[in-house]
């Protein structure tokens, strides 16, 4: 970790050359193609506070507050009227139970391993931007970014729990999402549309 006592310019400096690449990650999985302006924004941000900034060892954490923030400004202002969402529905979906049903991929001995099989990448993304962001921004920081669900809950400052049943409905809805997501691409072989 680089917080360098050279000055704080240079300091600083080397410090968003060094978390760009995480950052820009993490931004594109939270805003997808407005990422670069959410990165930006951050680093804006977090070079007016680097005088703040008193250990160096939590200058990533300081950064991706700093981020998560911005990232969630970008989405109150692109929201037209908050998403919907069906707790129940989420909770009754189960995406093992739905592909050993539909059996999708015949004649295999793993089910489950073929469904993720045909997911890349861009898919895993776009199913990611499906979600509203109060469900999307848990699962990128924690299961993608590395985050402990404390560190996540001081970030929102909200309590540990919600940060947990956010985590939990954030699974359910992601996994729904993706049947969804691969019977519209067409990625389920021999299951009707």
């Amino acid at each position: 970790m680089v917080v360098a006592q050279a000055g704080p310019d240079r300091g600083f400096r080397e410090l968003a050359k060094e978390q760009l690449p995480r950052l820009l990650s993490l931004a594109r999985r939270l805003v997808g193609d407005d990422a670069e302006d959410a990165v930006q924004d951050c680093l804006l941000k977090a070079f007016q506070r680097f005088d703040q900034l008193q250990d160096g060892a939590a200058a990533p954490s300081w950064l991706t507050s700093i981020l998560v923030n911005c990232c969630r400004d970008r989405g109150r202002a692109g929201a037209r009227r908050p998403v919907e969402i069906d707790v129940e529905s989420i909770e009754d979906f189960s995406l093992y139970r739905r592909i050993a049903h539909e059996d999708p991929f015949p004649y295999s001995d793993s089910l489950h391993l073929d469904f993720l099989a045909e997911f890349g990448p861009e898919d895993v993304r776009a199913v990611l931007m499906r979600l509203p962001e109060l469900y999307r921004l848990p699962l990128v920081v924690v299961y993608m970014d590395g985050f402990l669900v404390r560190e996540l809950a001081e970030m929102l400052g909200v309590p540990l729990g919600t940060v947990l049943a956010r985590l939990h409905r954030g699974r359910k809805l992601f996994e729904k999402q993706m049947w969804e997501y691969a019977e519209e691409t067409g990625l389920l072989r021999g299951v009707p549309r």
